[in-house]
């Protein structure tokens, strides 16, 4: 018997056990990797996820480590034409910074207690019966384990197994496809170490850069179309070559340096997919002690880098919500777990759905330059009076804090998993 079991150890998993190990409980983390995924090779943190990860504690570790990002060069392949964008912090001085995916899981599980994550645990079937008036989750593991639970909360991703058992309609596709990677150059890179991030837009294309220190690069890019043949799962040097000879021929000789100093075992490509808002607004984000948080919640596109900076204020919410229902009662009472979910996905549902709508948008716009007005929309009007104004607003959002518990509650109760 657990008190809360998170399904999945990525971002949103491991921050929700950091979030409720703040509060005075402690989760099992079910993980069906042999061990910490680090696909993604890095993400771009704006204000609004540093307010969550200073709740979660771990902000400054963090930081010491990535110097802010202060502002991006957008250039324009055709016309070689440079727009800048100013990204400053919010009010409390949080700034924007890009962070090696790896190195933030490993500061989020180095903040759980021993045997927090059960790896190679890959969940068939969830289930909720009612004991003495009061409902119990039941996962089921391919090993034939069960382990029962106050709480299920599904972490994991875009196709998430715990969002198809609430009834959530499965994402759907954008209609365009993401490469990224990481690239090490051993004698030095030469670019402006973490300051600033290049972009470069072309018709049906968006490719960036970022350094993250001295050594290291991180780069993406965009199209509407996958590299050939990569839907079929080849190798990273077919897409290397595919980005380098095709997609990105005509791109900047810089970006194509980055892309040719790639880590092979860090480039990755996927459709990029995601969830309708009008599911996230009227959708079954819970039910019962079951919810969701993250990309198994609010899948988007990267296209204003709020994936992980959504997936972080999730956690922090709904730890503050079962918080408060801890505060009141001393422990996790599961009479009330329904309500702190409930509330908990009463205040996610409108500011999930407009950064997904507003990341497809703001994708739509950069990666289209099929006409003049497009060109004008996208050039004049996006990038010169909105996108500024936009990221302002949306990485303003504070989360809130965790109430503090001084000490775990017992798990006299718990299992011997």
């Amino acid at each position: 018997m657990e008190e809360v079991v998170i399904v999945g150890a990525g971002i949103a998993g491991l921050a929700t056990a950091v979030a409720l190990k703040k509060v005075g409980v402690r989760a099992l983390v079910l993980e069906r990797s042999k061990e910490l995924r680090t696909t993604g090779a890095a993400l771009g943190l704006f204000a609004n996820a540093w307010v969550a990860l200073d709740a979660l504690g771990v902000s400054d570790k963090l930081a010491a480590l990535y110097a802010p990002m202060e502002r991006g060069y957008i250039t324009n392949v055709k016309t070689k034409s440079i727009q800048e964008v100013h990204y400053p912090g919010n009010r409390n001085g949080a700034q924007p910074r890009a962070v090696h995916r790896k190195v933030l899981l490993e500061v989020l599980a180095e903040e759980l207690p021993p045997n927090s994550i059960r790896f190679s645990s890959k969940i068939t079937s969830i289930e909720t019966q009612v004991e003495h008036g009061l409902s119990t989750c039941i996962v089921m593991l391919d090993d034939g384990t069960i382990i029962k639970s106050k709480v299920v909360i599904g972490c994991d991703g875009v196709h998430s197994i715990v969002a198809r058992w609430l009834g959530l309609r499965l994402p759907v596709y954008s209609g365009r496809s993401a490469v990224r990677g990481l690239s090490v150059f051993p004698e030095g890179h030469g670019f402006d170490h973490g300051h600033s991030i290049q972009q470069f837009v072309d018709v049906g294309k968006r490719a960036g850069f970022i350094a993250l220190n001295d050594k290291e690069v991180y780069w993406f890019l965009g199209a509407t179309c996958p590299p050939k043949g990569v839907e079929k799962g080849v190798d990273p040097e077919m897409i290397q070559r595919e980005v380098m000879e095709n997609l990105a021929k005509d791109f900047p000789p810089v970006f194509l340096d980055v892309v040719k100093h790639s880590d092979l075992s860090s480039l990755t490509w996927a459709p990029l997919m995601f969830r309708y808002p009008w599911d996230i607004l009227f959708g079954n984000l819970f039910r019962s002690s079951v919810t969701v948080a993250g990309d198994a919640m609010q899948p988007m596109t990267p296209d204003l880098g709020q994936g992980g900076c959504s997936a972080l204020e999730d956690v922090v919410a709904l730890g503050r919500h079962l918080g408060d229902s801890i505060a009141k009662h001393g422990k996790l009472m599961t009479r009330d777990i329904g309500f702190a979910i409930e509330r908990h996905a009463k205040e996610r549902r409108l500011r999930a759905a407009t950064l997904v709508t507003a990341s497809y948008l703001s994708g739509w716009v950069q990666q289209d330059e099929s006409s003049r007005f497009m060109r004008f929309l996208r050039d004049v009007i996006f990038y010169g009076l909105l996108l500024g104004r936009v990221v302002n607003g949306i990485t303003e959002y504070d989360c809130g804090k965790l109430p503090s518990v001084s000490s775990l509650p017992s798990r006299e109760s718990e299992s011997s998993i």
